[in-house]
């Protein structure tokens, strides 16, 4: 429909088509009060004994009640709470990188290496210390275990068992004071300022009695700190300068430089995932899905759906999202030495999409101003109806399918002409509106509705004269 606006009349761009109501009283509806909404409406009322209750029954609740945080980090006493042993490794590696890049020359050998051993150690974290030890998203052979173990000690983050322990109470907590790095406590501190500062308060518990038996993890707990050491420094040193005498570029680049990627892209999991993006799934929570954060953490970017379904083993759902940490495990599979990827079933990924888009359409609905109800509107006969239209009152009333409607700021600007519109006042033009005269579109039923100005009791003119007649609710004779 194409509307023509007078605009030396009308200041606004806008069309105005929303009659005034009419002078007549709307008809008060008694609603009554069922014990279910009285007992629904109860539960809102929530009393001193209901609190300590929920207190005494969350144990988020009661552990924040009871066990009090460290004081706050503040200029006079920030050096009281700073982890120094990982402060300095954190603080001094751009530092160590930076002096490399400029007094060590480059190797094209080294730099591909640089690159690979980067890939590699970083899966260690994604595919292992994440996936498989943290979320149980896969099994893996022993073989397997051990390789993802050993390469992700080279990233320097912990040992398996204490790592995955964070991630646990990271998702156990997430957004609580027991989350060990809650994006609520701003984009620094759960990037690295949780590692840099004493926590003010334990994390949550988490279980982890599946990794204090798997021996695998144990043994490389037991024997991390010289893993770390050897993989992130010792080896990558040794193997560029046996194979092509880079001893210097072994060392900055692939050793110290590439740590310093690795830690960032690690710790943009627990910071820029929870601060860019969209919430596709569920957004009660601060984890977001976006292609940069994909990009920056071999994968891990997807993480509003990691949140929603932590055990499955992918993060990215569509071909073109970015996950390589998906398609090693894939390959993991083919080869062997993988099995049991967990996919969460599709049905209830679906709900999760659908809960957000209609939350999203909910959101957008209360912008838009709709038409009154039938409760809303006075209820009038069809000889008030008739009546009220041969009034010379300015208003133009039709009845379209038991509504009263008020088109006289519309009538002027009908593409079918004023006079198909006049010709309908004081009469029912339902068959007309509907395919009679024009079948209208979704806007022109849309617009008409926000016209309606009273409803017509029995719903219009074929009920009226069937009433008048005497021919109420007459059975249709059914033979056999």
């Amino acid at each position: 429909m194409v509307y023509i606006i007078d605009e030396n009349k009308k200041s606004s761009t806008s069309m105005p088509y929303v009659p005034t109501p009419l002078d007549l009283p709307t008809p008060v509806i008694e609603r009554k009060t069922t014990p279910v909404t009285e007992q629904m409406a109860s539960r809102f009322q929530a009393s001193k004994e209901e609190e300590e209750d929920f207190i005494k029954n969350n144990y988020v609740a009661r552990t924040l009640l009871n066990e009090p945080q460290l004081p706050p980090v503040t200029w006079s006493n920030w050096y009281k709470h700073v982890n120094w042993p990982q402060a300095t490794l954190l603080c001094l590696e751009p530092f160590v990188a930076l002096y490399g890049l400029f007094t060590t020359a480059f190797m094209w050998q080294t730099v591909v290496f640089t690159i690979i051993w980067y890939f590699l150690t970083g899966f260690g974290i994604t595919a292992g210390y994440h996936r498989l030890f943290a979320h149980r998203s896969y099994e893996a052979k022993t073989p397997l275990k051990y390789l993802l173990l050993v390469l992700a000690a080279g990233s320097v983050q912990g040992s398996a068992q204490w790592w995955a322990r964070g991630h646990r109470a990271h998702h156990r907590y997430t957004d609580t004071d027991l989350d060990p790095y809650s994006a609520h406590k701003g984009i620094f501190y759960s990037h690295i300022g949780w590692l840099i500062f004493k926590p003010r308060r334990k994390p949550g518990v988490a279980d982890i009695t599946d990794l204090s038996r798997d021996k695998t993890v144990q043994w490389q707990h037991r024997h991390y700190l010289t893993l770390a050491f050897f993989m992130a420094f010792v080896f990558p040193t040794l193997l560029c300068g046996l194979l092509w005498g880079d001893y210097r570029g072994g060392y900055f680049f692939a050793g110290v430089l590439r740590l310093v990627f690795v830690h960032h892209s690690t710790f943009c999991v627990n910071s820029l995932a929870h601060y860019l993006g969209d919430a596709p799934f569920d957004d009660r929570h601060t984890p977001r899905d976006h292609f940069i954060t994909a990009l920056v953490t071999l994968g891990e970017g997807y993480h509003n759906f990691h949140h929603e379904f932590p055990s499955d083993y992918r993060n990215a759902l569509k071909w073109f999202q970015y996950d390589p940490t998906k398609n090693l495990i894939q390959f993991f599979k083919r080869i062997g030495l993988a099995s049991n990827l967990k996919e969460f079933p599709q049905n209830e990924i679906q709900k999760g999409r659908y809960t957000m888009v209609r939350k999203a359409l909910n959101q957008f609905g209360r912008t838009i101003t709709w038409p009154k109800g039938d409760e809303e509107l006075p209820l009038i006969s069809y000889e008030e109806y008739q009546d009220l239209a041969k009034k010379d009152d300015g208003r133009v009333l039709v009845l379209i399918a038991g509504f009263i409607h008020d088109v006289s700021n519309f009538i002027d600007s009908h593409p079918g002409g004023r006079a198909l519109i006049r010709s309908y006042v004081g009469k029912d033009a339902t068959v007309a509106f509907y395919g009679g005269v024009h079948d209208h579109n979704t806007a022109a039923h849309n617009m008409l509705a926000m016209m309606r100005v009273a409803v017509c009791r029995y719903g219009g003119e074929v009920e009226h004269l069937k009433r008048k007649l005497g021919h109420i609710q007459t059975p249709t004779p059914i033979f056999a």
